[in-house]
């Protein structure tokens, strides 16, 4: 669980610290921004989803194993 949280908060770290780099940097009008960093968002939202459900599947095949043992 452990390994999972420190994932889930560098992803959303790096995902803020990207988001805040692009609005400042990014020479281009205030509805481009929001519409790019709205995909950024959804976009770091998928991610965090499958790696959510991939260690889900991980864990439970963990479980089911130590479970038959």
């Amino acid at each position: 669980m452990h390994k999972l949280m420190s994932f889930m908060t560098g992803a959303i770290c790096g995902a803020l610290v990207g988001a805040v780099a692009a609005l400042l940097l990014t020479p281009a009008s205030g509805e481009e921004l929001i519409e790019s960093a709205e995909e950024r968002w959804e976009l770091t939202k998928t991610e965090a989803r499958l790696a959510m459900e991939e260690r889900r599947m991980e864990l439970e095949a963990q479980y089911r194993s130590a479970k038959q043992s």
